[in-house]
């Protein structure tokens, strides 16, 4: 438990600084997923969608940590 709670501080001190990493990080991850097929056609991980739902919740879990901090 004293881990995880070392992590997230450490992680809180260095997204205070940089607080539209997050998000930004998660709309490539979005511009990612709708380039794949295009690139490597249609396999398991663009059949899934895996870079959005990623893509989505990283942007997500960063436009809640900046309003926060």
């Amino acid at each position: 438990m004293k881990l995880l709670s070392k992590l997230v501080d450490s992680a809180s001190n260095f997204f205070a600084h940089r607080k539209g990493l997050l998000p930004l990080i998660g709309i490539l991850l979005v511009i990612v997923n709708f380039i794949l097929p295009f690139i490597f056609g249609l396999n398991l991980i663009t059949g899934s969608n895996l870079f959005l739902h990623l893509g989505v919740i990283v942007a997500i879990f960063g436009f809640m940590l900046a309003w926060a901090l």
